[in-house]
Order: structure tokens, then C-alpha cells, then sequence
């Protein structure tokens, strides 16, 4: 009598995703249906949040850089001799200077950075929250391995283009957030009837490609400054960039200013002093870029090797070096300011309450253009970028069908719409979903556990507000630059031989990081392609009533480039009636 040999005994790991897998979860989340594994989701869970954890340190740097809700107000007066507290600035060689406007500029004024700072932890915090939420209602509601996150771009646009440098544009910030608010909504709304796709649609092809092209020149630029990058590229007055990169000590700022016939020097009205961009000496000389330089190499060579997490090991390097005390590179010099971030450092684990950012909205602008131009950019962005991306993790996870829709797409729409709505109330600008989600959906992720294996990380970053907060901006510069590197990729598909569709696509390539503003570039693509193609459109008009008749098989501008697409047409043809 043989002896069948008994099938050797199933591993923990099989035994547990198979028992998950008939669990109501498993059925909830079809793990068998997409060919995918519990174990599976949490490991591509794990896979999405270190590649876009980055956007934790990096949303609330730039976000802060507007502002937030501080002004004025939170002032302090000051001595006119700095050195002499306010409660000994007395006689006669001695005055009580009371804040201005320029107190938000350098040298700030002591209460505004403190104003500042708690701004920064708040916007940790509002990151944290607002991504955390969207990662679960796309994962609860539309079953789909995406994780959301404010963008990257739209964030920029936030702070430098609608509120400006410490609150130096033409729209409050608490103004921009009620327009974020807005847009949030009538997000929604088209996306509750299903026009968004529609919509994303009637925007020009080279203009729609371009755009995360020139949003990642944008980053890019951002990257290399001083204020939330590396400090690589200064201020020139005769060539407006320049090489930069000095120590902090040989840095001024620069304001436009007035001379009088006597010789004294003031403000121009409108103007604002700048940070300190302008280098005077020892370029290439300070150690905080190098050691920038040193985050950059080290991502870049993990992006190289396709090693997951690569921008959190640059960011970590480069921070924890940061964090040693009394060296030339360290996040908390030895002044008043460092200090008391050294001290808020040290507590390692704390639970920061939102203090000054979450339900500041305000409409007292909405009257105004600017608010309508910032509102509008908003959704135009969020529309081509959100769809975009969704559309494109889908094709990649493979849940498209032939007419490009994919399972769970209504519920996947209305999520981010939703996550928009609630950022704006917690302060930060509009939610979207990601792109590094594809590091997830390439180990695997199939199904929403990814995205709530994601908000899972999320809510434990809760407790570490300390260690986010110190995260100092030469840490922040490399992954804004090689997030360039990886929106650049688009241009590929712009068609370069056809000058109709590349002359838009370069000028809002090209526009975008050199007006530093999102708006200023699709409005000029999308200009641009209007005056190439306005006359292609009369001529279909005037064919269409007869004003003019076809001589060749091809006369209207659509049917054009379709023809140069397929290759089959060269030439167009028209004879007048």
C-alpha cells in the first residue's frame, strides 16, 4: 500500500490572507476577485506612504511661507536698538518702533515668526488630517489602491501666486481658503453628475499634457531657492538668477526703494522687502547647500535603483544631520527662535491642536477678481491633474476597460472632491490623488486596504508634530527638485514635429516657473493655441454655411490634426464659392 505524501503544511502568512479573504472584508474589498492578497495591500500600503510621506514636511514648508492667518497684529513693538529690551527703551537715544507691514519681512519681527511657526505645526497637522481622510473615504467608498494628499503644485500656487510671500499678494489667505472651498464644492457638484470628465476633456491637448511638465519646472524652481529649498540659485540685479548658494551671514534682501533730493531713503508704496535672496560674496560657499547637495545624490541614486521610499531616506539623512546642535548646518542656531524650536523638538511625541489655520475661511473677497481668477486656476488644475492621475493609475493597475472607464470610478471622483472640501477647512490647499500611488499599485496593491493601510500611517504621524516641525528646508529642497524630474516625463507625449501643438505646450511649459504662477502659464498655453488655431476655426465656419467650399478631403482644423495623427493627409485645400 503506497502512502500519498501529505501536501506540506500552509505558512502563517498563506493562512491568514486566505482566512481574511472569506472574511465580510475580504468580500468587501474583493481580494480574491482582483487576484490580490491581505498581506499584499498592507505591503503596497506601506510602499505608497514612504514615497509620498515627504509631502508632510514639504506641503506645510511651502504653505506656511504665505503666512496663514498671521499679520500685523501679531507684531511685537520693538527697541530701536534691538539689543535693549522694550521694557528698558527709554531716553532720549532710545524709541518704541510699533509694527508695520514691513515687520512680516526681513528681519521679521519676533511675534510674527512665532506666529509663523505655530502656523507650521498647525499645517503638519491639517497635512496629516485632510490626507488621512481622503486616503479613507477613496478606500472605503471607491475600493481603489489610490492614496490622496494636498498636490504638489497646487500648493505652490497657493502660497506664492494667490496669497503670496508672507501674505504679500493680491488675495488674504483666509480668503484663498474660502475659494478653495468653493471650488471644492463645485467640484463636487460637476463630479456628482458626472461632467468632469467631460470637462478635463475640452482643455487643449498640448496645453493639458504641459501642464504637470511646467508645474514640476515650478517645484523645481522652488527647490533651488533659499526659502524652501537647497539655496543653489540667488538674486542678480542685471540678470535677475544667478549662481547663489552663500551662508546665511552673506545674504540681504532687497526692496525697491525711493531717493530724495537729501538723501534719505524709503520704501517705494507697494513695494515689499524681499527674504534674503541677494548674495554678496562666498557663492557656493555655504555648508547647508552642500549638505542639500549631499539629500540630493542620495535620493537620486534610490530613484536610480528603484528603491522604494526614496525621497524619505534623502530627507531623513539630510534632517537628522541637521538636528546636532552648534554645527554649521544646524536646524536650531543659538538665538531666541532656535532655541524654543529646540525645545519643541525635544518632546519628540506630541499631540498638536490645530490652533490658527482650521476654519479660517472668509468670503469678504469674493467680490473681486482676483478670487475668482484664483478659484477658477484651482478647479482647471484640479480637474486636469486628479482626473488625470486617476485615470492613469487605473490604465496602470489594469482596471480600464475599452471605453477607459474603470470599476469604482463615480465613488473615486466624488472621494477627492470631498477630501477638497474638508482640506479647505482644515487649512490647507486642494486634495488630490497622487501619483506615487503607482509604487503601491506596483507591488501589488489592488484594492482600498492600500489606501487604508495608508491613512493608517497618516493618523500615527499624529503624534510626531515635533520631529515633522524640525524638518528644516535644505532637507525639503531635493525632493522638490527631483518631484521635477518626475512631472517632466509628460513632455514625451506632446507632439514636437507639429508646431500647433508644440509652440502652446512650451509657452506653458516655459511660463509657469518664470512668472512663478500656474495660472499665468495655462493662460498663455491655452492663449497661444487659440491665435494658431483661430483661423483654421473661421475657415470651418465659413465652410459650414457655405461661405466657402472644401477642394481637398480635409479642411477643418480638428480634422486636420486627426489627419497628422493618422498620417494620412499632408495638405488642406479651400476654393472660394
Amino acid at each position: 500500500m503506497v502512502m500519498e505524501p501529505h501536501p506540506p503544511p500552509k505558512s502563517f502568512i498563506t493562512r491568514l490572507n486566505s482566512a481574511v479573504a472569506n472574511t465580510r472584508v475580504g468580500k468587501r474589498f474583493k481580494l480574491a476577485e482582483r487576484n490580490s492578497s491581505f498581506t499584499t495591500e498592507l505591503r503596497a500600503g506601506t510602499a505608497t506612504f514612504l514615497t509620498m510621506a515627504y509631502i508632510l514636511a514639504v506641503n506645510a514648508s511651502i504653505l506656511a511661507d504665505s503666512g496663514g492667518p498671521c499679520g500685523v497684529s501679531d507684531c511685537v513693538p520693538l527697541c530701536s536698538d534691538p539689543s535693549v529690551p522694550l521694557s528698558n527703551c527709554t531716553g532720549s537715544t532710545h524709541r518704541v518702533i510699533q509694527p508695520d507691514e514691513s515687520c512680516k519681512f526681513d528681519p521679521v519681527n519676533p511675534g510674527y515668526a512665532s506666529c509663523l511657526e505655530t502656523v507650521r505645526r498647525d499645517l503638519i497637522v491639517a497635512t496629516v488630517a485632510s490626507s488621512l481622510i481622503g486616503c479613507v473615504i477613496m478606500g472605503a467608498f471607491a475600493n481603489l489602491p489610490l492614496a490622496l494628499a494636498p498636490g504638489m503644485g497646487a500648493n505652490a500656487y497657493f502660497a506664492y501666486t494667490v496669497v503670496g510671500f508672507h501674505g504679500s499678494g493680491n488675495v488674504p489667505y483666509k480668503s484663498a481658503l474660502a475659494a478653495v472651498f468653493l471650488e471644492g464644492l463645485i467640484f463636487l457638484f460637476i463630479s456628482a453628475i458626472g461632467f468632469r470628465a467631460k470637462l478635463a476633456k475640452m482643455v487643449p491637448k498640448p496645453v493639458r499634457i504641459s501642464s504637470s511638465a511646467g508645474i514640476g519646472l515650478f517645484l523645481a524652481f522652488i527647490g533651488l531657492q533659499n526659502n524652501q529649498g537647497i539655496g543653489l540659485i540667488g538674486y542678480s540685479p542685471s540678470t535677475l538668477v544667478t549662481l547663489g548658494g552663500c551662508p546665511s551671514s552673506s545674504r540681504i534682501s532687497v526692496a525697491p526703494v525711493l531717493a530724495t533730493v537729501n538723501g534719505t531713503v524709503a520704501l517705494m508704496p507697494g513695494g515689499t522687502v524681499s527674504s534674503d535672496i541677494f548674495c554678496l560674496r562666498d557663492r557656493m560657499e555655504s555648508p547647508t547647500l552642500w549638505l542639500g547637495i549631499v539629500g540630493f545624490v542620495i535620493i537620486a541614486y534610490c530613484l536610480v535603483k528603484n528603491i522604494k521610499g526614496a525621497m524619505i531616506y534623502g530627507i531623513v539623512f539630510v534632517t537628522t544631520v541637521s538636528w546636532f546642535r552648534h554645527t554649521k548646518v544646524t536646524a536650531f542656531p543659538d538665538t531666541n527662535a532656535g532655541n524654543l524650536a529646540h525645545e519643541y523638538f525635544k518632546k519628540v511625541v506630541d499631540i498638536h491642536l490645530i490652533e490658527k489655520t482650521a476654519g479660517a475661511l472668509s468670503f469678504k473677497d469674493i467680490g473681486k477678481g482676483y478670487f475668482w481668477e484664483a478659484l477658477v486656476t484651482f478647479l482647471y488644475v484640479d480637474i486636469l491633474d486628479t482626473t488625470g492621475t486617476l485615470y492613469s493609475m487605473a490604465r496602470f493597475a489594469g482596471f480600464t476597460n475599452e471605453n477607459g472607464d474603470f470599476e469604482g470610478q463615480y465613488f473615486a471622483f466624488m472621494s477627492d472632491a470631498m477630501s477638497i472640501v474638508v482640506g479647505s477647512l482644515f487649512g490647507t490647499s486642494p486634495v488630490t490623488a497622487f501619483i506615487e500611488s503607482s509604487t503601491g499599485i506596483r507591488e501589488g496593491g489592488r484594492t482600498g486596504l492600500t489606501a487604508l493601510t495608508v491613512a493608517m500611517y497618516f493618523f500615527l504621524a499624529f503624534f510626531f508634530t515635533p520631529l515633522l516641525a524640525s524638518i528644516p528646508s535644505w532637507a525639503v529642497g531635493p525632493p522638490l527638485i527631483l518631484v521635477g524630474v518626475l512631472m517632466m516625463r509628460a513632455v514625451v507625449e506632446i507632439k514636437w514635429d507639429d508646431m500647433r501643438q508644440a509652440i502652446p505646450a512650451f509657452v506653458t511649459l516655459i511660463l509657469m516657473p518664470l512668472t512663478y504662477s500656474i495660472a499665468y502659464g495655462l493662460i498663455g498655453g491655452i492663449g497661444t493655441y487659440i491665435v494658431l488655431h483661430i483661423w483654421d476655426w473661421g475657415e470651418e465656419i465659413l465652410v459650414k454655411y457655405g461661405v466657402l467650399k472644401r477642394s481637398g478631403s480635409v479642411v477643418v482644423n480638428g480634422s486636420h490634426e486627426q489627419a497628422i495623427e493618422d498620417g494620412s493627409v499632408k495638405a488642406v485645400e479651400l476654393d472660394h464659392v
